[in-house]
């Protein structure tokens, strides 16, 4: 906890994206409350499917909280617009106002996976700028936009240890930042 207050502990940058609403949605938008963060595309056969079962159920359990909301940043924008968006929500259960699916401008989503979020085992490597990121990472953020926790969203142990923290993080009054 005393190395979570000090100065210069890192924090999500500032990011304005757009969710299955229409709706903006900014880093001012979730302070103070508990966030989940991941990445994925709408059209994903792979391990999306299995981030989204696991995700439902932080949803499903923190449903009742306005303190945790979960935030999925789509890596194929071009592909996942609102309207996408708003159908991939519709058919999965996402819960408006609980999780934001959110696009905007490809780099602007990359550089806030890679600079902020170090979405990527890859640490430290040099990226092209067209290549192409995916992960199975999920992130535990704090009501003051910072990294609490990385966690592997296709396990459910991962998952349930998620949950956990969250759970952790409340009784500490951190989403209030």
């Amino acid at each position: 906890p005393s190395a979570v207050g000090a100065p210069g502990f890192h924090r999500v940058a500032p990011f304005a994206l757009r969710n299955q609403r229409g709706e903006t949605v900014t880093g001012d938008t979730l302070a103070g409350r508990i966030y989940v963060a991941n990445f994925f595309f709408s059209s994903c056969n792979g391990i999306c499917p299995k981030m989204l079962a696991n995700l439902r159920r932080v949803q499903a359990a923190f449903a009742a909280d306005h303190h945790v909301v979960l935030v999925s940043h789509t890596v194929a924008p071009a592909a996942d617009t609102e309207a996408v968006l708003r159908r991939y929500a519709d058919a999965n259960g996402v819960l408006d106002g609980k999780w934001h699916l959110l696009t905007g401008p490809r780099d602007a989503i990359y550089d806030l996976a890679r600079r902020s979020y170090f979405a990527e085992k890859r640490l430290g490597l040099e990226r092209r700028p067209g290549e192409f990121l995916h992960t199975e990472n999920m992130f535990l953020i704090d009501g003051n936009g910072r990294i609490r926790g990385v966690y592997n969203a296709t396990l459910p142990a991962d998952v349930d240890r998620a949950m956990d923290d969250i759970r952790a993080l409340l009784r500490e009054g951190h989403e209030a930042g």
